[in-house]
């Protein structure tokens, strides 16, 4: 709705213009802050008419031209400059008190789940590689004792070795008269027959050491593929070893060393992230549970 104003353009002096100045200040300053209504603006218009002819009454050489000037005026337009207005002056929130009033979806909660278990997995996971290679590291310290310990035997036995021989030949030379007898033999059969018991006893510590002691077992995987990893009994299927390729022209050999002391374990081959068997080695077991057989003497 339009509404049409008239406002008078005064065209005077002296003491009226300053009269219908202050009239006009006093009247504006009674106005509300938003669009004048038409009553108002009648009655302000009807006033201010009512004023000029008095004026004009009193002073007839001073002429007062009053034209009418219309302005449009919107109520609409002016309601939506004022919420355009509060709207710039304050942006609506409305999205974001949504988006933080919504719950977590179903997938959201199972990603969240997810994400708290792997890493569980992955700390599980670095304890135990850092639990391995302190038990490898302990595991060398251990075979290098047993290589001193054995060194240290296999001299014994061959001093021990060198002993018996000399005790048999000088039991064989000939007993002087006198000689000491112990249960009815001589000393120097019973000092040969006891270098060899402790021979005979250095000979068996050696065997003892040589079960204990780790030996190096070579173990391959014949075909074409990228990644190749043997695991097995040998660590309680836990990492495994990875086999380096070797190519030649017909065929790629995947191969690698393993330290494992005498015995019987159950390996199998990881190809490209897949369970394979090898017909190059033992296979036992049944369904899911077979397995290559590696023995260790």
């Amino acid at each position: 709705m339009e509404i049409s104003i008239a406002r008078p353009h005064l065209e005077t002096r002296g003491v009226f213009f300053s009269n219908i100045s202050r009239t006009i200040a006093w009247e504006s300053s009674k106005k509300p802050p938003c669009t004048v209504a038409a009553l108002s603006s009648t009655q302000d218009f009807h006033r201010l008419a009512s004023s000029c002819q008095a004026f004009t009454s009193v002073n007839p050489k001073r002429h007062l031209i009053c034209r009418p000037n219309s302005m449009p005026t919107s109520l609409q337009e002016s309601a939506s400059n004022g919420d355009n207005s509060l709207e710039g002056e304050n942006p609506p929130i409305d999205s974001e008190v949504e988006t933080l009033a919504q719950p977590p979806t179903r997938e959201q909660i199972m990603a969240l789940l997810a994400d708290a278990q792997r890493e569980k997995l992955t700390k599980k996971l670095s304890e135990a590689n850092q639990q391995n290679r302190f038990l490898k590291r302990q595991l060398n310290v251990k075979e290098d004792a047993l290589v001193k310990f054995k060194s240290e035997l296999g001299v014994m036995e061959l001093e021990i070795q060198a002993l018996a021989r000399l005790a048999e030949e000088i039991a064989q030379s000939g007993i002087p008269e006198g000689s000491r007898k112990i249960n009815g033999k001589y000393i120097h059969s019973h000092l040969v027959a006891r270098l060899e018991a402790v021979h005979d006893q250095l000979k068996e510590q050696i065997k003892d050491v040589d079960a204990a002691q780790s030996k190096k077992v070579s173990v391959f995987w014949i075909g074409m593929a990228e990644s190749v990893q043997v695991m097995g009994s040998f660590d309680g299927w836990s990492q495994g070893e990875h086999l380096s390729p070797e190519y030649n022209g017909s065929y790629t050999k995947f191969s690698t060393t393993l330290l494992l002391r005498p015995g019987r374990y159950e390996i199998k081959f990881l190809v490209d992230g897949e369970w394979q068997l090898s017909p190059e080695f033992p296979i036992i077991g049944e369904g899911l549970t077979k397995n290559n057989l590696l023995v260790v003497e």
